[in-house]
């Protein structure tokens, strides 16, 4: 059986923000299937500051994107029709879907499709944050990039956001001040009464410094960092001797309204550890989902997404990664679940 298939390929690499005239929308019929493939239909797309970083032709962890093909991005959807043999039709499975309506799954290439339960005792778009990728990135960042421990002060940059909101959650589980950083004072807000870190400081207010100083008065023993730019400047000034950094992303460089930390003494005079890592690093490491799935089930973890819907809008979505419209992790709905 042949479906309609949308798809939303790469037509120009974009300057600054993402626009729906960077992208072609086409329509094409789903191919037949060969031996060992299977057929996906999209349920959810992940939004992340990656999308951005893949659409540009720069030095990457993975080939940037060319044009003229479908958008990269990571979802989660069910099989629909398989000649595989580690597949069947009802399948829930996780991978890199693609901005698209129906992904295809071949089985010769291996590592890029993660099985999930049938009925998971998640939500979906939970199994793309607090416990996927997210959570996972944040995971790890405090438990071997760049282990927090109890009586510390843990600052972490972007933390109403997917990855930063559940790694002060995790700071807090390990027994760590935590200090979050976000923009307004809403998310402050939430940050705090909601979320339970012990402060938060809002990057935009005029007196920032002060403020971070003033939440930090121990100084700063880990910062995960999400942001680069002035607010990475601002934490590591705070940073006690022999301080850690777990470098997860500089959000600010991706859209192209930022300019890199370059000032790079502080390591130096501080003999900062500072260690850059992505969540494929630990793509197979299921003990993480059990623990994330574990804490949510049982209340310790808060997981908040941003369901926005419809493929056509993927691009305007993803600009509320970097205008800050969204708190905890940005979804894209694409088609109900049955």
């Amino acid at each position: 059986m042949s479906y309609t298939n949308r798809q939303l390929l790469l037509k120009s690499r974009p300057e600054g923000l993402v626009s729906l005239d960077n992208f072609d929308l086409r329509e094409t019929p789903t191919p037949e299937l060969a031996d060992g493939q299977a057929l996906v239909r999209v349920l959810y797309i992940s939004m992340d500051p990656t999308n951005r970083v893949w659409m540009s032709d720069v030095p990457q962890y993975m080939p940037p994107v060319a044009i003229g093909e479908v958008m990269r991005g990571i979802g989660i959807g069910r099989v629909v029709a398989s000649n595989a043999k580690n597949y069947a039709v009802g399948d829930l499975v996780q991978g890199l879907v693609g901005w698209q309506d129906y992904a295809l799954i071949d089985e010769s290439k291996t590592g890029y499709w993660v099985k999930l339960p049938p009925r998971p005792p998640v939500a979906l778009p939970t199994l793309l944050g607090a416990c996927g990728f997210s959570g996972i990135t944040a995971h790890y960042g405090l438990t071997e990039i760049a282990p927090v421990q109890a009586g510390e002060t843990l600052v972490v940059s972007a933390a109403a956001g997917s990855v930063g909101s559940i790694a002060g959650q995790i700071g807090k589980l390990r027994g760590a001040r935590v200090v979050g950083i976000a923009g307004g004072a809403e998310k402050c807000r939430h940050l705090v009464e909601d979320l339970g870190f012990d402060a938060a400081v809002d990057y935009k207010a005029d007196d920032f410094k002060q403020k971070l100083a003033d939440a930090t008065p121990d100084g700063v023993h880990v910062n995960f960092e999400n942001v680069g730019g002035p607010v990475m400047r601002a934490v590591m000034s705070r940073m006690v001797n022999g301080g850690r950094v777990a470098l997860c992303g500089l959000i600010a460089n991706y859209a192209g309204g930022g300019k890199p930390s370059d000032d790079y003494s502080v390591i130096i005079v501080k003999r900062l550890t500072v260690r850059g890592f992505l969540a494929f690093d630990y793509k197979h490491q299921p003990e993480a989902v059990q623990e994330l799935v574990g804490w949510v089930l049982g209340g310790k973890i808060k997981a908040g997404e941003t369901v926005a819907e419809g493929l056509e809008n993927a691009p305007t979505v993803l600009n509320r990664l970097f205008d800050g419209s969204h708190t905890g992790k940005l979804v894209l709905k694409v088609a109900e679940d049955v």
